[in-house]
């Protein structure tokens, strides 16, 4: 590599220099911290993800690839570590009260999440398998440790156990279907395996690497049959990360799904008809499984499932408008999501953690302020016209039948019907029951913030869905 291809890849990979570099240099500070103290590791980890944002908005006009093809600098990859960006800054906000509750504050947990956050921003600039493979590998082991890190709680080490078993295996699975590739084709670069394959209907071999890649892929979005760990891990993990996990590893997941599987490497139906089967049954696992959960948790974790089901239609659609739409629902899920999760962590207060669904009784009759935005939430979550969620959907759909996928879209309207019964459950819990205790959520000043900032965001992209659409379309691979 000459001196002036080894500039540019390392002004293509700048943003995420800045996080990693900033990682370290807060590892090493920490350790000399007083007691007292974290409010500066929150304050000096935001100011490194607004540094690296600041950064990728610089890089955010041509595409720069970098690393002899194996990373690229555009505006797709732009898009998503703004998502990054804005999961990672909001659970850095709502760590400060949580944390100190929890006994968690320590340095070593806002350095894993700034280096979850470089694994999800190298995923999304990858352009090689192998790339791919770095940010994955990266951003999971920190989201291991970061689901353990309430040691002394027997469910959290549960969780982190079967998270590292089955991570451990879904990466395995992925491995193999990227040395099966590499054997086919001669490379792992996504542009050069496309242009190695030939002919129509894909090589029977060639589809058999892209089935265990998309394998690999799926656990990390939580698609069926690789949901098994989402309940558990959103249950077990701090409330903190669950919501952190809920967005940004989700996004990264799709980022990479958007790259590999929207290329003509694996453009026939063979592989459409496997991403469409998934997209109904992870939807519909999701939204009948959730039916029946009394635990707030693991009713989002099902609800996220659901969610990852619906996102898939948009990659079955397919086309620069399926690109798009997913891109748009992913922004959309991130505000209402972490607004959602943002409720529940200021509901943990004393001995009071706020994860039972029949805890809120009567919410409504003591804070109707905070009701009011969980209710919000709730209905954005669920699709209801006018909040954003309802746009995510309907750009989805849009999609599909703009594609011909008519009977795709009906189903996905049908399962989303059955998946608005059990948000508008939690709203009937809230409205119509008498309070059962005294409610004293956490509102803390940064908790205040985030929740205003995710109730803006909902609000906002619902009332101009069509300017922020045009954006995820202006952000299109090859746009």
């Amino acid at each position: 590599m000459t001196a002036a291809a080894l500039f540019q890849s390392v002004l293509a990979s700048l943003p995420e220099i800045v996080v990693i570099t900033g990682a370290c240099i807060l590892l090493i500070l920490g350790q000399f911290l007083r007691k007292g103290r974290e409010p500066f590791l929150i304050w000096a980890s935001v100011a490194v993800v607004l540094i690296a944002a600041s950064v990728t908005l610089m890089l955010a006009g041509a595409a720069q690839p970098a690393y002899a093809g194996m990373f690229i600098a555009d505006r797709f990859a732009v898009f998503f570590k703004f998502v990054f960006y804005l999961a990672t800054v909001l659970t850095f906000l709502l760590s400060r009260r949580y944390a100190e509750t929890e006994g968690i504050g320590s340095s070593e947990y806002y350095v894993l999440l700034l280096l979850a956050l470089s694994g999800m921003m190298i995923m999304a600039s990858a352009t090689d398998l192998l790339s791919v493979y770095v940010g994955v590998e990266l951003m999971a082991i920190c989201t291991y440790v970061l689901t353990g890190f309430l040691r002394r709680e027997q469910r959290s080490n549960e969780a982190a156990l079967k998270y590292v078993i089955l991570g451990s295996v879904s990466t395995g699975i992925f491995l193999y279907g990227v040395s099966l590739v590499y054997g086919l084709t001669g490379t792992t670069q996504l542009d050069a395996m496309a242009a190695a394959v030939t002919g129509d209907p894909l090589d029977p071999g060639l589809l058999l690497a892209v089935v265990f890649i998309v394998a690999g892929l799926v656990f990390k979005v939580g698609a069926v049959p690789f949901h098994m760990w989402i309940p558990d891990v959103y249950e077990g993990a701090p409330t903190t990360i669950t919501a952190f996990m809920s967005v940004g590893p989700k996004a990264a997941g799709f980022a990479v799904i958007l790259r590999v599987f929207l290329n003509p490497l694996v453009a026939t139906s063979d592989v459409w008809i496997i991403l469409a089967v998934l997209a109904v049954v992870t939807m519909a696992l999701g939204s009948f499984v959730a039916l029946v959960q009394d635990n707030f948790k693991r009713l989002l974790a099902y609800s996220s499932i659901a969610h990852a089901g619906f996102a898939i239609f948009g990659v079955v659609a397919g086309g620069a408008d399926g690109i798009a739409s997913v891109m748009l629902y992913l922004l959309i899920y991130s505000f209402m999501n972490l607004g959602i999760f943002a409720t529940v962590i200021m509901m943990r207060n004393g001995d009071f953690s706020g994860e039972i669904i029949e805890d809120y009784a009567g919410f409504a009759k003591s804070r109707p302020g905070l009701a009011l935005l969980m209710l919000l939430y709730l209905f954005s979550l669920a699709g209801i016209p006018p909040t954003a969620g309802f746009f995510a959907k309907f750009y989805v759909l849009v999609a599909l039948v703009e594609r011909g996928f008519v009977m795709l879209a009906v189903i996905a309207v049908l399962l989303s019907a059955i998946a608005a019964y059990f948000y508008i459950r939690i709203v009937m819990v809230i409205y119509m029951r008498e309070p059962e205790r005294a409610f004293e959520p956490a509102l803390t000043p940064l908790v205040r913030v985030t929740l205003a900032f995710t109730a803006v965001g909902t609000i906002g992209i619902g009332l101009f869905p069509a300017w922020f659409l045009r954006l995820a379309q202006h952000s299109v691979l090859g746009g």
